[in-house]
């Protein structure tokens, strides 16, 4: 319990009570223009920006007493330049989790999860249109069932998008499969479909909406479907002498499994909702 008391009040002080308050009268907030330029690129996954972002999730009334799972996710951006027409978007996803019993004599674990490491190769240009192709990998950081895979896996990622006026639409996706692992769990073969909606009220705030769409296609029924409906909004602002996002969110569950079988026996999963906060801190591309 202490490690997730903390967690929540790390989270609550970053989002409401940004370090640029304290400094507000040694800082200048970032130019209008500057402004709006950087928080269009946020609404883009594989922009030209060196990004840091730490996002907390609490994911409510998980396992058989409705406890909560606790994750945080540190998934650093870095764009490469390969040539005058080409950039190279690495992207990786670093959980740490909070995991409570999920069944019946399960006890609670804490741990690093499996490590998503994507790369996009995106075309360079100044349209409103952009998309990115290459591998993704899975690399398992624990093998306590509960919060890791097992396996390595590998598979193909794409993402498109369209950014028109204050607005941007596109789709990210990916599809896993385990290469190599652990024999005696269940192979992996899962999909992450991520349509994105923004729209940017402000020079510093967009409102977004999205869903982190997951499909585990070794389960049956409807279980096999994860579908949360994430409603966000972002805020820019400055983390030190760096400019960074502030991001609250919440999202209900369309769709989640409402059991998991294990060795053990049958038990509750969840979740039925996902409170998230979000500080993202950006290193913007000399120019």
């Amino acid at each position: 319990m202490r490690h997730k008391l903390v967690w929540v009040l790390a989270a609550s002080y970053l989002c409401f009570f940004p370090p640029s308050i304290a400094d507000a009268q040694q800082q200048a907030a970032p130019a209008a223009d500057e402004s709006e330029e950087l928080a269009k690129k946020l609404s883009n996954p594989i922009s030209d920006l060196v990004s840091v972002p730490f996002q907390f999730n609490w994911y409510q009334h998980v396992g058989p007493l409705e406890l909560s799972t606790f994750i945080l996710n540190v998934q650093p951006v870095i764009p490469l330049k390969l040539n005058d027409h080409w950039n190279l978007i690495l992207r990786m996803i670093v959980p740490f989790i909070g995991q409570p019993p999920l069944f019946d004599g399960d006890v609670s674990t804490f741990g690093v999860g499996d490590m998503t490491t994507s790369f996009f190769f995106s075309p360079r240009n100044n349209s409103g249109f952009t998309w990115g192709v290459g591998p993704v990998f899975e690399t398992p950081s624990s093998y306590q069932p509960t919060i890791g895979s097992g396996h390595f896996s590998i598979g193909p990622t794409a993402v498109a998008l369209q950014q028109t006026g204050k607005w941007t639409i596109g789709v990210l996706w990916n599809q896993a499969w385990s290469v190599a692992g652990d024999r005696r769990r269940e192979d992996v073969n899962h999909m992450l479909l991520q349509p994105f909606l923004a729209y940017q009220a402000t020079r510093t705030v967009t409102l977004n909406f999205n869903s982190e769409t997951t499909a585990n296609w070794e389960a049956q029924g409807d279980d096999r479907w994860i579908v949360p409906l994430m409603f966000e909004v972002q805020k820019l602002d400055k983390f030190g002498p760096f400019p960074a996002s502030y991001q609250l969110a919440v999202a209900p569950f369309a769709a989640h499994p409402d059991q998991v079988v294990s060795e053990r026996g049958l038990g509750n999963l969840g979740p039925t909702w996902n409170i998230r906060a979000a500080v993202i801190i950006l290193l913007p591309e000399k120019k």
